[in-house]
């Protein structure tokens, strides 16, 4: 009789247990509910970039875009866009190495393969092994891979430096601006992530599948600011 009693005891007193940590929780929670700040009336959100990240673009890019889309006949707010996309307007825009591209490239370079994309054996018999890791590497406002500049006939500091944006605003002109000045601009988001038109079948290819959604709601917004 004494145990079973013991055992209510203890069953009892963890009952007791249970329900403080239970109400103490929920106290916390609904605590953080009512201290939590509310969201600002003016953020203006498109996926996973916000109004900073829009406006630093503005801001860090938006006189030089305008001059480069004017110059290669290129829509200012696709440009602007494709620059929140890639590197959120940071300044600098930072890098990216793509490993695959460099087992690719490093391929190229010993005669194991013919060539990728424009890059043939010829373009790399001198290049170091640090020269082909720069060529590996996507750069700028616009990430334009740096082999990119192989067909440019230019150096990989003109895409990374002060005159990135001008010569990234050149290459989208030359590799897929038609398609701009018509107004397919799914096949223009899609092309520069992936190198083809928005499939014709099926979802986008590109590495994140909302890239091509969230750079036409961007569009908007700078569209409206250009027209302010």
């Amino acid at each position: 009789m004494a145990l079973r009693t013991s055992r209510l005891k203890t069953a009892f007193t963890s009952l007791l247990v249970l329900g403080a940590f239970a109400a103490g929780l929920w106290a916390l929670m609904h605590w953080r509910s009512s201290h939590a700040p509310l969201p600002s009336k003016t953020t203006w959100q498109a996926g996973p970039a916000t109004l900073n990240a829009l406006d630093l673009t503005w801001q860090n890019y938006g006189a030089e875009a305008q001059a480069a889309a004017q110059r290669f006949d290129l829509p200012a707010d696709y440009l602007l866009a494709l620059i929140t996309l890639e590197c959120s307007g940071r300044i600098p825009a930072g890098a990216r190495f793509e490993p695959g591209v460099h087992n690719r490239l490093l391929a190229v370079r010993s005669g194991d393969r013919r060539k990728y994309e424009q890059v043939k054996t010829s373009h790399l018999a001198d290049a170091s092994d640090a020269a082909v890791t720069n060529l590996a590497t996507s750069w700028g406002p616009f990430q334009l891979m740096g082999y990119k500049c192989i067909d440019m006939e230019v150096n990989i500091s003109d895409i990374r430096g002060d005159s990135a944006v001008w010569y990234g605003a050149r290459w989208i002109a030359e590799e897929y601006g038609k398609h701009l000045r018509k107004g397919h601009f799914k096949d223009a988001f899609h092309i520069h992530n992936t190198g083809r038109k928005y499939p014709a079948v099926g979802g986008p290819r590109t590495h994140d599948p909302t890239y091509v959604e969230k750079g036409l709601e961007r569009m908007g917004w700078f569209r409206e600011k250009l027209e302010e």
